[in-house]
């Protein structure tokens, strides 16, 4: 309820000008928080913010993890990129690389994400097509070609062979002769959002989560400076979820994956502070700054309170932002700048340690080389032009962001609560609960533009002819037949006894107890393929059919 001196004004000042001119449209968040016309210090009757948000560094880091932000260092401008083969992405890598970016994220094609080499029939058509095919570890060695592990940040976005691809990239660093404890970088390694939100999985969920749970134990004895997993928002908003369940669904996996690692009988401050997230970051600018505040508050609080973590850096929430693919548009694509503008902003602004900012050119093809430097050249805009980086927090103590924050807060708490009641992340998936709420909210939306109640500009609201987007990224279908060829030639040259006593190998330790990773660095230091070491697996775990969900 609204205190009196701002409840005299509504009735006084803003109902008469109402009916003079009536409000043009409902104001809600996409989770229905009706959005009022004025904040004022009366709608925080009892906030104490020294107590939440709190003071940047410190708990519970709703201002930002770090005291000093982005006034000592800028966050990492990592732009996602992959395609056509290893020799094409390394060239794109080394481009960006010299174009200020700081710091390298991969895609990786839809082949290498669920295990098939790229010669498998269920490859055909998609070698190298959403990113870069990887079959064995000469691939991995000329993906990094003259760019040394040691002098960059790494992200690489996989998920159901993450132990594999993790594999190739310690053993590229051991050919480098690079220390383990100098790597720098994060693997997605988060598969219960696959099976909410995105496909590609290969096993069911609970060996699934061994082989996670496996990266968690391995890296803490051995890559002390490597993110262990991006706890993934970024598809669960993109497969249409509202900014509260992103922040509910993301943080309830998160809590399934800590208490994996607990169970294991990982120490909660050996592991948790090399935990990230990822985040999606839509067009509701204020909403979005919202919700990346609430995430850390939350977080903090479920790492102290229910795990008793007692580090600081164990309860902070540390993540990556993407700015929104599902919000990019074919019709009239130059408004796709101005969208990624705003969301790359909405990211500052809610303090993010690293940003992509995708291309105006995505709604048709991968990036253009042209589009993807314009994309960079947002962030470097923002960091050094904006004034956003001068100040740690510069909308802190606003009514309105501080109001959202907490009502956002609440509302993700409920779903979380929610998500226990029923047994935990996994079996909420297993019964469907986070997939139903989705496709709902993805419904009322689409529902919502078609009957344009919410506006999208050259779709539903100033439609007008547009100029073709010119001088696409098309990927040569002659791709495909060279990195079958290469992987031909890889089979006819490795030792094919020392691959076949690896596969054999890793399936003993996989009906084991043990740790499995040594056994995949085992497996693609002798070429084993992403396929062949997969197929093991799939012998030993079986293969996840979808969960489906009415």
């Amino acid at each position: 309820m609204p205190g009196k001196r701002k409840e005299k004004w509504l009735k006084e000042t803003y109902e008469p000008a109402l009916k003079r001119s009536p409000e043009r449209a409902k104001f809600n968040l996409t989770s229905g928080i009706e959005i009022q016309p004025l904040y004022t210090s009366e709608d925080l009757p009892d906030a104490d913010l020294a107590e939440s948000p709190g003071y940047p560094g410190e708990y519970p880091f709703g201002r930002g993890i770090q005291p000093t932000m982005y006034r000592g260092r800028l966050w990492t401008m990592r732009q996602y990129s992959g395609f056509a083969s290893a020799e094409e992405s390394n060239r794109r890598y080394r481009y960006l690389l010299g174009q200020g970016q700081t710091g390298l994220s991969i895609a990786f094609d839809l082949p290498t994400q669920v295990g098939y080499d790229s010669d498998h029939p269920l490859s055909r058509g998609e070698v190298g097509k959403v990113g870069v095919p990887i079959d064995t570890l000469r691939d991995m060695e000329v993906l990094f070609k003259d760019i040394p592990l040691d002098k960059v940040s790494t992200s690489m976005t996989i998920n159901s062979t993450a132990p594999v691809l993790l594999a190739m990239y310690i053993a590229l660093a051991n050919k480098q002769g690079v220390d383990l404890k100098q790597l720098d970088g994060t693997i997605q390694n988060d598969i219960l959002k696959e099976y909410v939100a995105r496909g590609t999985y290969i096993f069911p969920p609970t060996p699934s989560m061994r082989l996670t749970t496996d990266i968690f134990e391995y890296c803490s004895k051995n890559l002390l400076r490597w993110n262990t997993i991006s706890i993934s928002g970024y598809h669960i908003r993109e497969a249409g979820s509202t900014a509260v369940q992103e922040i509910a669904f993301t943080l309830a996996n998160g809590i399934a994956y800590v208490q994996s690692a607990i169970d294991r009988g990982l120490n909660i401050d050996d592991f948790a502070g090399r935990l990230s997230f990822f985040f999606d970051a839509h067009n509701n600018l204020l909403e979005e700054v919202a919700k990346f505040r609430a995430a850390r508050i939350l977080w903090a609080k479920i790492m102290k309170e229910r795990f008793g973590a007692t580090s600081p850096r164990s309860m902070q929430l540390r993540f990556h932002t993407q700015t929104a693919g599902c919000t990019l548009t074919a019709q009239q694509p130059y408004n796709n700048i101005v969208r990624v503008t705003l969301q790359a902003l909405a990211a500052v602004l809610g303090g993010t340690q690293s940003l992509h900012t995708n291309s105006y050119d995505e709604a048709y093809a991968t990036p253009s080389e042209e589009a993807v430097t314009t994309a960079l050249r947002t962030q470097q805009v923002l960091a050094c032009e904006s004034g956003v980086a001068d100040s740690v927090d510069p909308l802190g103590g606003s009514w309105m962001i501080e109001s959202l924050t907490k009502e956002i807060q609440e509302a993700a708490e409920q779903y979380i609560a929610k998500i226990d009641s029923l047994g935990g992340a996994l079996k909420a998936i297993e019964g469907g609960f986070p997939q139903r709420e989705i496709q709902e909210s993805s419904y009322r939306y689409q529902k919502e533009v078609e009957a344009e109640e919410r506006a999208v500009v050259g779709v539903n609201k100033f439609v007008a002819p547009y100029q073709k987007i010119t001088g696409l990224l098309r990927v040569d279908p002659i791709a495909a037949k060279k990195q079958i060829a290469g992987l031909i030639n890889i089979k006819k040259e490795r030792d094919a006894s020392a691959v076949t006593a690896a596969l054999e190998n890793l399936k003993k330790v996989a009906v084991s107890k043990e740790n499995t990773m040594p056994a995949f660095i085992r497996c693609v230091e002798a070429y084993a393929t992403v396929g062949e070491i997969s197929d093991t697996l799939r012998g030993v775990f079986g293969v996840q059919r979808e969960f489906l969900v009415f």
